[in-house]
């Protein structure tokens, strides 16, 4: 039984590191763009580059029957144009035989080419579905769909918005699952919900039938459990989307993401949650509406099943209340649908325990009993909760300048907040309703040098170690008083880079020493004046996935000595709550008037790119068109160099 209680308990703590430290990404192996070549009057050719990642292949345009999902190009039929020919690739697949298929296969690695000419009108804008699967040691498959408009150089990078951009979501929509995953199962071990399975296995066996019945109930039971958690804050969503639409839905979520009032409403409620889990008090629903609940469902069929599902998330809900707004707070970046797949993935892995002893009682003796160590696991959380609570207050922080949380005192909590935890599993602390602890498990003592650890890898972070595992949860670098390498960044400015009296300088400022703007018009004419193309860096300063981009890419020395030296740098951050002079507000096609740099930001980037999530990188000429496809989240190094680098190319190529 003590074996069992070890295996949870670390279970807790690994989800706790996993939950705290990393976010797991899955990005597309195939990355897709477009461009367009007037060959004569009337007629076109449209280019689709496909690069496809190393140890990746594409499969070619087949088909195969039986086989493989082959590259396929769709164009929706559109009034007086005409296809000539058909897609055609610029070189040979690779065939090979394949065993699985019974087939020979063509394939191509690295980077191809395929073109169809067209026959349209001038400004005619040509849609078109990109259907492809890719494998190496696994298979996936994917749709790009691209809007292109004929005759009109500057939405030449329009159509690869959409690729780029579908990366980018795609990898973070995998770590919010993966994240609500996680939080999912730690809710399973608090106190509040580890007792409900008992009751549920009790409910379960009071009911009478047949087997197939039986396995009926139980699965209707995590069926209601999903939906309970799940359809509320769908219902949400979808009205603000139908009475507003897409702009609307993203104005809420960035007022929720970036606005003073919920972020320190939610850095109140989970320290409120925090003192709770510490024993200081019980958060409880009214008990009329629990007992009301409970009530019901002591009545038969289907009804009596769902309110015993709707029992278990009541009187769950002081434990999942703040997890289940951690994961919700991650996701919301804008996206309709990212919210309700993140609770989706939370309620499912919740329900699942559930649903596996009401299908098999038997499991039941298997489970410890419930005890003290549930109330160790409670406050394990607490100090997590007191952890995580503090980004919210350091997004109002850094989205409206006020210098509360720099990085230095960002890190001094969080050092000290893990000190105390690491002393509390080693039973040198205790809480109002712990148990007490006659000798130091083999469990809790792993737990406490996990967690120093943590602690000793965070202590070089006060002098401005970059501590790369935690970049998109920590203020930038730049936020603290004391860096020991502050003074080399400003030994290798490049000539060609501002030196002083940028607009809105005095507020923000570029990571790792470099030097830009923070107005694109102000960038603009400074690129045109020293003859180098633009990395314009849409960011935002609650965003996780930039923070991380800074640290793990930028930082290359490689990365930064092309920027440093071969472009100039804007970054139009998304969020920033700064007011800007009359002269520069910006009034929408709706009227409304925006006064703030990051609505403005934000509106550009929606108006001009179609995107409304950060990072998002693109690459501009002196024309004010983009050169490549722009670049979404994506850790990979090499291929970011290869993206400055092809701008820098088609710079040269276009002078």
């Amino acid at each position: 039984m003590n074996f069992v209680k070890s295996i949870i308990l670390t279970m807790v703590v690994a989800l706790t590191s996993l939950s705290a430290v990393a976010q797991p990404q899955l990005l597309e192996p195939v990355a897709w763009s477009t461009s367009v070549e007037q060959l004569a009057d009337g007629e076109y050719r449209i280019d689709f580059k496909a690069t496809v990642d190393e140890g990746w292949h594409l499969y070619d345009m087949g088909p195969y029957e039986g086989g493989p999902i082959a590259t396929s190009f769709t164009f929706d039929p559109i009034e007086g144009y005409e296809l000539v020919d058909g897609v055609k690739p610029n070189r040979e697949s690779t065939r090979e035989m394949n065993e699985i298929f019974e087939m020979e296969i063509g394939h191509y690695d690295g980077e191809v080419l395929f073109s169809q000419v067209v026959k349209a009108p001038n400004g005619a804008v040509v849609n078109v579905l990109v259907e492809w699967m890719a494998c190496s040691d696994q298979c996936t498959n994917g749709e790009n769909e691209f809007s292109i408009k004929l005759g009109n150089p500057a939405e030449k990078a329009e159509a690869s918005v959409d690729a780029a951009d579908t990366a980018s979501k795609g990898g973070s929509i995998w770590s919010f699952i993966l994240s609500a995953m996680g939080w999912a199962l730690i809710a399973l071990l608090t106190p509040c919900v580890f007792p409900m399975i008992p009751m549920t296995v009790s409910f379960f066996l009071k009911g009478s039938g047949s087997v197939a019945k039986g396995r009926f109930r139980a699965l209707m039971y995590g069926l209601f459990i999903v939906v309970l958690y799940t359809v509320p804050i769908g219902i949400i969503i979808f009205l603000t989307w139908l009475i507003g639409g897409d702009a609307v839905t993203a104005d809420i979520f960035n007022w929720l993401s970036t606005h003073w009032l919920p972020n320190i409403l939610f850095f109140v409620v989970f320290m409120v949650f925090a003192a709770s889990f510490f024993g200081a008090f019980e958060i409880v629903l009214p008990e009329k509406l629990v007992n009301n609940s409970d009530a019901k469902a002591d009545k038969g069929g289907l009804v009596g099943i769902f309110f015993m599902a709707l029992t278990l998330v009541l009187v769950s809900f002081s434990c999942t209340g703040p997890i289940i707004g951690s994961a919700l707070i991650q996701s919301t970046s804008g996206e309709v649908w990212t919210p309700i797949i993140t609770m989706l993935a939370f309620s499912v892995v919740f329900a699942l325990p559930f649903t596996l002893f009401a299908l098999f009682p038997s499991w039941l003796k298997q489970l410890p009993k419930s005890g003290g160590w549930l109330n160790s696991v409670k406050v394990v959380l607490g100090f997590v909760e007191l952890a995580l609570g503090l980004k919210f207050l350091s997004v109002a922080d850094q989205t409206y300048h006020w210098g509360i949380l720099d990085r230095e005192v960002y890190l001094a909590l969080w050092i000290a907040i893990f000190s105390l935890m690491g002393l509390y599993l080693l039973g040198k602390l205790k809480f109002k309703h712990d148990s007490d602890m006659p000798y130091l498990s083999v469990t809790r003592l792993v737990m406490a040098i996990i967690t120093f650890s943590f602690v000793v890898y965070m202590i070089p972070g006060m002098w401005g170690a970059p501590l790369k595992a935690l970049s998109g949860y920590l203020p930038p670098v730049q936020t603290q008083d004391f860096v020991m390498t502050a003074g080399t960044a400003s030994a290798t400015t490049s000539e060609a880079t501002p030196q002083s009296g940028v607009k809105y300088g005095d507020v923000l400022e570029l990571p790792h020493g470099l030097e830009g703007f923070f107005d694109l018009d102000e960038a603009e004419a400074y690129a045109k004046k020293v003859d180098k193309p633009l990395f314009i860096d849409f960011t935002g300063h609650g965003c996780v996935n930039c923070r991380e981009m800074e640290a793990r890419v930028w930082s290359d020395a490689r990365v930064l000595d092309i920027l440093r030296n071969e472009y100039v740098i804007v970054a139009l951050y998304a969020d920033d709550k700064l007011k800007v002079d009359e002269a520069d507000w910006v009034t929408t096609e709706s009227g409304k008037v925006l006064k703030t740099l990051g609505k403005i930001n934000s509106h550009y980037a929606l108006t001009t790119y179609g995107v409304n999530a950060q990072p998002y990188y693109v690459l501009q000429g002196n024309a004010g068109t983009p050169m490549v496809a722009p670049r979404g989240y994506d850790l990979d190094v090499q291929g970011f160099i290869d993206f400055l680098q092809s701008g820098i190319d088609a710079y040269k190529a276009g002078k």
